[in-house]
């Protein structure tokens, strides 16, 4: 916070606005975790691109093999639907899981 200083004598005296020693200690206190932050943040994000790139490169990121992926997580889905849409307890069904 600034601090009003008066110089000089009598009723014209210049009124001069010091800096309080406490600021750069409060900035610094508030600066330093936002750096740390931003540092690690920086350091985190490099390799992002990396590993978006690794992940590519996997077995099972072909069309076919996500195709198959797909049509597994809908009849998963389905059953889940049904299963909700029921008061009986679908466990104890038969495995071709119709009504």
């Amino acid at each position: 916070m600034l601090r009003a200083v008066q110089r000089g004598a009598g009723s014209g005296a210049v009124v001069a606005m010091a800096l309080d020693r406490r600021w750069p200690l409060a900035l610094a206190r508030g600066a330093v975790p936002v750096a740390l932050g931003l540092l690690l943040w920086v350091a985190i994000a490099g390799g992002e691109q990396e590993r978006q790139h690794s992940l590519k490169g996997k077995p099972g990121a072909d069309t076919a093999n996500l195709a198959q992926r797909r049509r597994h997580n809908e009849l998963i889905m389905t059953a889940l639907r049904e299963a909700a849409q029921t008061d009986e307890n679908v466990a104890y069904r038969g495995v071709p899981w119709r009504k």
